[in-house]
């Protein structure tokens, strides 16, 4: 087996680990969500879909592919604006 031809399989899995990383974010959700019935987005949730949002940029700046690139990029923004909303809230409570 030839370089690139590794080389091209570990991005591959690369790829395909991104994917499984932002897939299982609406696992996460969804089980959740039928524990509590009521749609709910735990702090997993968004774990997930920066993990797998990350993974993913990487993976598409691999590719060279612009719009793969902005939208996980910007994708990452708002993933990370929540979580600082959940962390924001708890700080709150707790001072409450």
């Amino acid at each position: 087996m030839n370089i690139e031809i590794t080389q091209e399989m570990i991005w591959l899995g690369v790829g395909f680990l991104g994917q499984a990383l932002f897939s299982a974010r609406f696992i996460v959700q969804w089980i959740k969500s039928e524990k509590e019935k009521k749609s709910v987005f735990p702090v997993a949730f968004w774990y997930f879909s920066i993990s797998g949002g990350v993974t993913l940029l990487v993976y598409a700046i691999y590719r060279q592919d612009p719009v793969f690139i902005l939208g996980q990029a910007s994708g990452l923004f708002i993933y990370f604006r929540n979580l600082y909303f959940v962390f924001n809230e708890k700080r709150t409570e707790s001072i409450e």
